[in-house]
């Protein structure tokens, strides 16, 4: 049998950056792949290039799964980069304790109080923050969060256990720190800032608190940029081959990593720019470039791929069909939208997506990427839709965006999108079902789920664009997302 992988018998050579110290100087909510093959690589580079105590105390949501694999392999794991030209395995090390936010509240108060710590990093998904679809502002209402906010209650969600630590803090230490969303969301670091503020002041924090606050704990803006898909059993395999050694929690990635921070912290951070990161005060340039054109074109590639019975990314991708929308997504309706950075080349990023996309190696899965949509399309869709149409120009893909995505996740009655749609994982999906249930037709349930608080009223009040939607949804049930494309497309290229 296959020794599993721990510090007595891993080979120093692999290991990433370097050894993390044993203090901690970070707590991260969200110890999925994402974390730990992006802001977890990048801090055991940064503490290669220059030492500090920035050990990872790692937060998982409610499953002790992955924290039991890395507390059995004293905190290491491998990732995996998977490219046709440049596969490589190594060994990261920089988490130094684990804990569940389910089960381990006081701790987790414990740890936001401790001084030493000086850095809070999430990786918590668009779900996880909780907001409106309407309003953009924190949904008090959404159970998790009202249930939090009952008096006396221990707090459960990311948002609420981050109140009350820092609460906590303020009236232990007034140790500054700094919140740090690593998540898809516009002005992450504002949204972030929002919530908190917001879930405080339904709390009924004190004045001196808010001032504290707003002084004393900082919330950058970030932009993070990395395909990490989840783990299969070549994954293990590749490690296995790479290292002889087994991994419990190995994680796959490609190449390709970006991450682009606003230089805002209350207590120091480590040397991020070492390891890649870049520092910039664009840093809401760089997001919407990266939530519209990366984000967007693969949420729509997702869902017409989806519907296309496409298991892979790169399998829809290769359908000439969704290549040819997706691309006048990004040129046609999303490009205009965007602000660009300074000396940024938008065709030349356009087509790096098309060559990440069609990563074989990597084979993201479609219904992966297609999962969460009722929260991703509220960061994607409504401002490049509103900015079209405030210039009499119908966003074709946008409405075929949210059409396939209903189809594939809420789809109407008697329609059957297939094995890959059913898999995409939808947290909306009761509350839509509940909304469409007395629909009889395409448009009655279409016109529900737009009518259900997903998206802004702004948009939903654009008749032209329910219709279109209404339109997109109609063609994929009755003649198939091939021919909803195509018209789509057709009519894009008339714009």
């Amino acid at each position: 049998m296959t020794q599993q992988l721990n510090r007595l018998n891993v080979n120093p050579e692999t290991i990433l950056g370097a050894s993390a110290p044993e203090r901690t100087g970070i707590i991260h909510f969200g110890l999925g792949n994402f974390h730990r093959a992006h802001a977890a690589v990048n801090t055991a580079l940064a503490m290669a290039a220059e030492p500090g105590d920035w050990g990872i105390v790692g937060i998982a949501n409610r499953s002790r799964k992955v924290t039991s694999a890395l507390e059995a392999q004293d905190g290491l794991y491998s990732v995996v980069t998977l490219d046709p030209e440049a596969e490589r395995v190594d060994v990261v090390d920089v988490h130094r304790r684990f804990l569940v936010a389910a089960e381990d509240g006081p701790a987790i108060i414990e740890a936001i109080v401790d001084p030493a710590h000086k850095i809070i990093t999430l990786t918590i998904s668009e779900n996880g923050y909780h907001l409106d679809g309407r309003t953009g502002t924190l949904d008090v209402s959404s159970p998790d969060i009202a249930a939090d906010l009952v008096p006396g209650a221990a707090p459960t969600t990311p948002l609420g256990q981050i109140v009350a630590g820092l609460t906590a803090r303020f009236t232990a230490n007034a140790a500054p720190i700094t919140v740090l969303s690593c998540d898809n969301l516009l002005s992450a670091g504002n949204t972030t800032r929002a919530a908190v503020v917001q879930f405080a002041q339904a709390a009924g924090s004190s004045p001196e608190f808010l001032a504290w606050l707003e002084g004393s704990v900082t919330f950058p803006n970030a932009m993070v940029d990395r395909i990490v898909p989840a783990p299969t059993d070549g994954t293990t395999g590749e490690v296995e081959e790479a290292l002889g050694l087994h991994d419990e929690a190995p994680v796959p990635a490609e190449l390709f990593t970006m991450w682009v921070i606003e230089d805002k912290f209350a207590a120091g951070r480590p040397k991020w720019e070492a390891a890649g990161a870049i520092f910039s005060d664009e840093v809401e340039k760089y997001e919407l470039v990266k939530l519209r054109l990366l984000n967007g074109g693969h949420s729509l590639i997702a869902y017409l791929g989806g519907l296309d019975r496409q298991p892979t990314i790169p399998d829809s991708r290769a359908q000439q069909c969704i290549a040819d929308a997706t691309r006048q997504a990004l040129e046609v309706d999303y490009l205009p939208s965007i602000d660009l950075p300074a000396d940024f080349d938008p065709q030349e990023y356009i087509d790096s997506l098309f060559r990440r996309w069609s990563n074989t190696v990597l084979g993201d899965k479609t219904s992966r990427v297609g999962s969460d949509g009722s929260t991703k399309l509220l960061q994607r869709v409504p401002i490049p839709a509103l900015t079209a149409l405030a210039h009499d120009r119908m966003p074709e893909q946008l409405a075929l965006t949210v059409s396939a995505w209903i189809c594939c996740c809420v789809p109407p009655r008697g329609f059957e999108p297939g094995a890959i749609a059913d898999a995409m994982i939808e947290p909306k999906a009761a509350q839509l079902k509940a909304a469409t249930q007395d629909a009889t037709t395409v448009r009655e349930h279409v016109e529900a789920i737009l009518d259900a608080g997903v998206f802004p009223d702004d948009l939903v009040a654009q008749q032209p664009f329910r219709d279109r939607v209404v339109e997109y949804a109609e063609r994929i049930v009755e003649d198939g997302v091939r021919a909803a494309a195509a018209l789509a497309l057709q009519r894009g290229s008339a714009n």
